[in-house]
């Protein structure tokens, strides 16, 4: 995969800026942020664990994009 292909094309600068800037709903990065503290208190039961690996999921694909739409703002 060439690194042009990693530029988000379709979309505007504004567009592109507001992704680079977003961030997991304050509801979500809530529930994140608990999920993470108990797990260093304690076990987390099984749901507890797919909830919170589904958090990190997401957190990490929003990092993709917001990298992708940095990197697409650089080189225009």
């Amino acid at each position: 995969m060439s690194v042009d292909s990693e530029m988000l094309t379709s979309l505007s600068v504004a567009e592109l800026e507001a992704l680079a800037e977003g961030l997991l709903a304050p509801a979500r990065q809530a529930r994140l942020d608990e999920l993470l503290a108990n797990n260093t208190e304690r076990s987390l039961v099984d749901d507890e664990r797919r909830e919170l690996d589904r958090l990190l999921e997401l957190a990490d694909q929003l990092t993709l994009l917001k990298t992708r739409a940095r990197y697409t703002l650089s080189r225009n």
